[in-house]
């Protein structure tokens, strides 16, 4: 039995629905973004990633009366106890602003030496099956890394650009797209995700 069932995506990030879109080619879901069906985003009340995963969803399943699903993602640097963090997408005053939020990060870290840079970006994904559902997926990763002093590379969004990874030895906005959406944060809770999205066949 196939996954069917249309899924609404709560975002509007356009850097995120490339990356879902991807992600979700190997499951036979259709993957739906909510500015499709005129639902609006709607603010971020919670005070961790979990619960603002979880408000989205359920704001997204509600208004289509399909299943969806939400994420939320952000930088946490060490050095500054945790921040940007869930306040990543507007570090700087205004959402989405990526260079304002890269330059933000990178006066406050003008000081800091290399071996005190470190990061790592973490995803929380939220799967629901309606508004309602009192049992939602909830998947969880990390992706460590290093701040660097400049942004590198041209791809990806949001932070990418000053995310360092010494396993590849480039920042993520460097990475090939396929290598990124396999180890990054986001790729890593997703693959999560699937495997848990092959236990509830019966529900599609």
């Amino acid at each position: 039995m196939q996954l069917v069932k249309a899924t609404v995506l709560a975002s509007s990030n356009r850097g995120k629905l490339a990356e879902f879109q991807a992600l979700f080619g190997e499951l036979d879901i259709r993957l739906i973004p909510q500015g499709h069906l005129d639902i609006e985003s709607v603010d971020e009340q919670g005070k961790t990633f979990v619960e603002n995963a979880l408000y989205k969803a359920r704001h997204a399943a509600k208004q289509s009366g399909l299943a969806a699903i939400a994420d939320d993602s952000g930088l946490s640097i060490d050095i500054l106890n945790g921040a940007p963090g869930i306040y990543s997408a507007h570090y700087a005053g205004t959402h989405g602003d990526d260079a304002a939020n890269i330059a933000k990060v990178l006066g406050e870290m003008r000081n800091v030496v290399d071996t005190q840079r470190s990061a790592h970006f973490h995803c929380c994904l939220v799967f629901v099956r309606d508004a309602e559902d009192q049992q939602p997926m909830v998947c969880s990763a990390d992706w460590h890394g290093q701040i660097l002093t400049a942004p590198q590379g041209k791809g990806g969004f949001g932070y990418d650009p000053i995310f360092y990874v010494p396993t590849h030895n480039y920042s993520a906005a460097q990475l090939d797209p396929m290598v990124k959406n396999r180890i990054s944060h986001r790729g890593q809770a997703m693959q999560l995700l699937q495997s848990k999205l092959q236990q509830i066949l019966t529900y599609f």
